[in-house]
């Protein structure tokens, strides 16, 4: 069986991610969609949330699973038995860091990491920006599926109203 992982902190979920996995889903048997657990972040959703949301739009895609790590990716790669890590690019930017991260990975465990280029249309796209442009009230309704941006406008309130 060919599986994949898609790590990312996906905080939160934007379409140009469900676009990577699901175009990691037609290339490998299973796909697993891996939400890191950084604690010295400060993230707007939980992990739980964010398994929550990934889990919702990305039912789906039948051969995908959600689930979280901490520590190294090749960790969680080697206990899982996954061979492939599968990176979307923005930019060219983009590949300087990751092609890095992909050769120390590489080094690190029997891993190979797949960069498959993002979608014209979310060149641009990262989670930070949607929080930026929603925190001061801009449309994003294009940038993230429906159920994530209620749950974003409901966070957002929320800490505006210094209920988080």
């Amino acid at each position: 069986m060919r599986r994949a992982v898609c790590p990312g902190s996906f905080d939160p979920v934007t379409n140009g991610h469900i676009d990577i996995v699901s175009r990691a889903s037609s290339l490998f048997d299973e796909v697993t969609v891996a939400v890191l657990v950084n604690k010295s972040k400060q993230s707007l959703f939980t992990v739980e949330e964010r398994i929550d949301m990934l889990t919702e739009v990305c039912a789906d895609f039948p051969n995908v699973r959600i689930d979280s790590f901490h520590g190294l990716l090749v960790e969680f790669c080697r206990e899982r038995d996954i061979h492939a890590i599968v990176k979307g690019l923005r930019a060219v930017s983009d590949f300087d860091y990751e092609l890095q991260m992909a050769q120390m990975n590489s080094s690190l465990a029997p891993v190979e990491t797949v960069f498959v280029p993002t979608s014209p249309e979310y060149s641009f796209l990262a989670s930070s920006l949607v929080k930026e442009v929603a925190t001061f009230g801009g449309d994003v309704s294009p940038l993230v599926p429906p159920m994530v941006l209620d749950r974003l406008t409901a966070r957002l309130e929320e800490r505006r109203a210094g209920n988080v």
